[in-house]
This record gives structure tokens, C-alpha cells and sequence, in this order.
């Protein structure tokens, strides 16, 4: 079984609250995203900084469990870029990888903190960066699960995101309740988790924090997934 809370941080401005966050009970990992990763310290309780992204202004990080696992290979990438990226970003890394091994069973994994262009762009680039991360995680954990959280951007039409996922061999899976609720028209479940090679046993919201979004606990064991299907209430 792995544990592991994804959050935005809303431009770092929630970073007080990762200490407290750290303190769930068997929690193994953090995936972060929109943090100031300069700013972010190689440990929070007994989470150890895997990576994180290098030259975004707003990046990512990965936190893990060192007593429970050793790290085999991390790498930050760059997506394909959106119209916002080209404009403020023009070095976008928007996903982290860290391929670990569990100490105990030797099992290998892969966890990932994925952050998808913003509405302002087009479903399509979404699902053409998410394909791409998946395929460069593919090449990162060497034939490992993956697991890969984060801010997916993607409120609406998840159905036809769920069965294009699955096509290339992964499933999605939505948290318990809503993730994102400031803008009136783009409320829902915009923090998810697309995973291969896990059973997705629980994706649970979180308490609200300072960010806009809200923090999601995914619970995992390895195995076939079987679990709600996006565009499930």
C-alpha cells in the first residue's frame, strides 16, 4: 500500500501547511505544484525532497518516505507548450518523476507531480501533455507502476478523457468530492490521479487550506485497477 497527497499550493501561498499535511497517518509521499521550489526546504517531517523543477517561476516537487524507500532516479520535464507557457513560461517543466524502491519488498514504482496548461488553453494540448507524461514516465520507471498526481486543469468532459487514457493502458481516477470551487463556472474535480499497474483503493479530499484548490489523499496497492471511473459523482 502506498499514501500520497497531492496539493496546489496556490503560488506557495500554502506552504505553511505541508508540516501539518506531513503528519497523516502512513503517509508516504507529497506531489506538489504551483511552489517556489527554491524556497523549499529537503525535508518536511520525515518526507525527504525527491526533485523538484528548475526553471519554472511556479513549479513541482516530489516528496517521499526515505525510511520506506530509496530513490532510484528522478527527472523534471518540459511539455508541450501553451500560449500562456510561451508568454510567461517559455521553459515549462510540468511534470517530476521519481522512480523509487520500496525497501521492504524491493517493489519499484514511479510517483509524478503533473500540472496541466491552464484553461486558458485547449482540452487537446491537456490530453496531449498528459499523453506525453505518461510515455515519459514509461521511459523513467523502466517497466514500473506509475502513479501520477496533480493539477489536470481538466473540469469538464473527464469521460472522454478516462476512455482515452485507458486506450494507452492507464486508468483515471476522481477524488470523493469536488477539488476546486473559486470560479463559478469551472467548479469540480480539477486535482485527480491517472495511474498503471495500481489499484486505486481511495481518492479522498482533503480539509480546505489557503489554496484555491484542495489537497487529495490516493491511497494505492499494487494490482489491476478497479475503482470510480471518471464522471462519477
Amino acid at each position: 500500500m502506498i499514501r500520497v497527497i497531492s496539493y496546489n499550493l496556490r503560488k506557495h501561498r500554502a506552504v505553511g501547511e505541508l508540516a501539518e499535511l506531513a503528519k497523516t497517518p502512513d503517509l508516504d509521499a507529497l506531489c506538489l505544484q504551483e511552489v517556489f521550489a527554491a524556497e523549499l526546504p529537503a525535508e518536511i517531517g520525515n518526507l525527504h525532497l525527491a526533485d523538484a523543477t528548475k526553471s519554472n517561476r511556479l513549479g513541482l516537487a516530489v516528496y517521499y518516505r526515505k525510511d520506506r524507500y530509496e530513490q532510484a532516479a528522478s527527472q523534471s520535464f518540459e511539455l508541450k507548450k501553451s500560449l500562456h507557457d510561451l508568454i510567461f513560461s517559455p521553459t515549462p517543466e510540468r511534470l517530476v518523476g521519481s522512480r523509487l524502491v520500496d525497501r521492504g519488498t524491493g517493489h519499484e514504482l514511479v510517483l509524478a507531480s503533473f500540472h496541466a496548461a491552464p484553461l486558458t488553453a485547449l482540452n487537446s494540448l491537456r490530453r496531449t501533455q498528459i499523453k506525453a507524461a505518461h510515455e515519459l514516465l514509461q521511459q523513467l520507471g523502466e517497466g514500473a507502476p506509475i502513479i501520477m498526481v496533480g493539477d489536470y486543469n481538466y473540469p469538464l468532459f473527464k469521460d472522454n478523457l478516462s476512455e482515452r487514457v485507458k486506450k494507452t493502458g492507464y486508468d483515471l481516477s476522481l477524488s470523493d468530492r469536488r477539488t476546486y470551487t473559486a470560479y463559478k463556472f469551472f467548479r469540480g474535480h480539477f486535482d485527480f490521479v491517472t495511474s498503471q499497474g495500481f489499484t486505486i483503493e481511495g481518492v479522498e479530499t482533503l480539509a480546505r487550506g489557503s489554496s484555491d484548490h484542495i489537497p487529495i489523499l490516493v491511497t494505492a496497492s499494487y494490482g489491476e485497477p478497479a475503482y470510480k471511473r471518471a464522471g462519477q459523482e
